[in-house]
């Protein structure tokens, strides 16, 4: 699937990772919609930056617990940009919670966010996507799904459904859409560490070092343009499943 000329939704795409992904779809020749929620300084920056590239970016605010409004942000996409046919679901809440302390209001709202959001922005994608066009979904997810976190309850049961739909829905959508998700590991310091945190938890991977964000760029857009590839779950972790 050759990504130049198309247009591609990256939701959280202002920042972290979601920055990263924007870029290296923009550098692809893709035309780019950065969806935020807060950063909204860091997501006009971003579209300048793509639009310095000789391409088409806009931006848009939509809070992703609203699931009515994640789904009319396909519409915002498409007046701003047309159609997309590239969809990255990167948004995420990080809760710090457990299950003896989690509230039904935080619980809720990540669900909808990191899960919910994925499952109506696809679906309106591939309503709104032309009947001869074909789409990529690439979901961003956790590889602590399958060892989970002792205090991010919410998160980690979101992204675990995220791992579900993901199948799901490329199960459903094939062979015109095709869906796959990146499993996340140690790539950068989570909110509010710094780099000795993220660097004591790389140095018990076998590769000793964390990621950074150019790994996960490449293999989504090894997922967005492999027209062979479907419901697959990448791990991007350096070898952390094997410790």
């Amino acid at each position: 699937m050759d990504v130049a000329g198309r247009v591609a939704l990256v939701t959280g795409g202002a920042t972290r990772v979601g920055r990263a992904i924007s870029l290296g779809l923009a550098s692809a020749g893709a035309d780019v919609f950065v969806h935020y929620n807060s950063s909204a300084g860091p997501a006009d920056e971003l579209v300048a930056e793509i639009e310095s590239m000789g391409l088409n970016a806009a931006a848009g605010q939509a809070h992703l617990g609203d699931l009515d409004a994640a789904e009319t942000l396909i519409d915002e996409v498409a007046a701003a940009l047309g159609p997309p046919s590239i969809l990255i679901n990167s948004a995420s809440g990080f809760p710090t919670d457990t299950i003896t302390d989690v509230t039904p209001k935080d619980f809720r709202e990540t669900i909808d966010v990191t899960l919910g959001a994925a499952v109506f922005l696809t679906k309106a994608m591939a309503l709104t996507l032309p009947e001869t066009t074909e789409g990529a979904v690439v979901n961003v997810s956790d590889v602590r799904t399958a060892r989970p976190y002792h205090d991010h309850l919410s998160y980690i049961l979101a992204k675990g459904g995220l791992d579900t739909f993901t199948l799901a829905a490329a199960a459903s959508l094939a062979p015109r859409i095709r869906v796959n998700a990146v499993a996340l590991g140690v790539i950068l310091p989570p909110p509010g560490e710094d780099d000795d945190y993220v660097a004591e938890l790389a140095a018990a991977l076998p590769l000793e070092r964390a990621g950074g964000t150019a790994p996960v760029v490449d293999a989504v857009m090894h997922l967005v343009q492999n027209h062979f590839i479907t419901g697959e779950i990448v791990r991007i972790n350096g070898g952390g499943h094997l410790v």
